[in-house]
């Protein structure tokens, strides 16, 4: 597989010989007002450009994965630029009624037993936050892709760490895992998604899977940088098992 990593949580991904685009937020560089009551309140997002042509981004996709529609995983660009002919997968029937009602034609709606082309797409539980500030960012999944000829991987989403987490890495074994480790959060709530401790609690439930770090200083309430979380992991003694990758940057895995 090769896992290319473009911006925020979007992702570029061959596996099994199909190309995916997962969570595709391609407007350009600041052309969306930042998150409220967040960091960072006088940049606009995204607070850089994609390191690739929309074009050339959505050349050869054979499928599109939107785990669940903020801003962030899924915007007006992506609404406009993506072919609508292509096959879709979302989280539930009500993301997938949105989506079709942005014109898409082909909307599959992740379960456990989901395939394309051979490929296995498991939707997988996750939690955006931990607590009260869980009413608000709403419903979330992940994603894990199975197939004979290729590792397992496991594409946690949104999500922190939690037991859920936990059951998804016991259920699927994952050789590889892609987690959103920016530690976003809003001035009050905690965290949104996974901070270094959360990076570290995956790799001990999973201490011989490939961690890879998405999600990470493209909007502007993040709140953990690669630079740290890189020396977190050397710090404690796992960064052979850590990517932590640049805008642009892919993994063949």
């Amino acid at each position: 597989m090769k896992i290319e990593q473009i911006r925020n949580a979007t992702l570029r991904i061959q596996y099994a010989g199909k190309h995916f685009l997962v969570d595709p937020f391609l407007g350009d560089k600041g052309s969306y007002p930042p998150f409220p009551n967040s960091a960072r309140q006088d940049q606009n997002n995204p607070l850089s450009e994609l390191p690739i042509p929309k074009e050339q981004l959505i050349e050869g996709i054979d499928a599109l994965i939107i785990t669940h529609l903020h801003l962030d995983h899924y915007d007006e660009a992506a609404k406009e630029i993506l072919p609508k002919h292509l096959p879709l997968f979302s989280q539930n029937e009500e993301d997938a009624q949105v989506l079709r009602n942005d014109g898409f034609t082909n909307v599959t709606v992740l379960g456990e037993d989901t395939s394309f082309e051979g490929i296995s797409l498991i939707k997988t539980q996750g939690e955006h936050g931990r607590g009260e500030i869980l009413k608000m960012t709403g419903l979330v999944c992940g994603v894990a892709f199975k197939h004979e000829d290729e590792k397992t991987l496991y594409i946690a989403g949104d999500t922190v760490w939690y037991a859920g987490v936990q059951q998804e890495i016991e259920a699927h074994q994952p050789e590889v895992i892609v987690v959103n480790a920016g530690d976003n959060q809003f001035l009050e709530g905690g965290s949104l998604v996974m901070g270094k401790e959360d990076v570290l609690q995956t790799h001990k439930a999973a201490p011989q899977a490939i961690l890879i770090a998405s999600h990470m200083e493209a909007v502007n309430h993040w709140a953990l940088s690669r630079e740290e979380l890189k020396a977190f992991a050397a710090e404690q003694g796992f960064s052979d098992k850590l990517h932590v990758p640049e805008d642009g940057e892919a993994f063949e895995l």
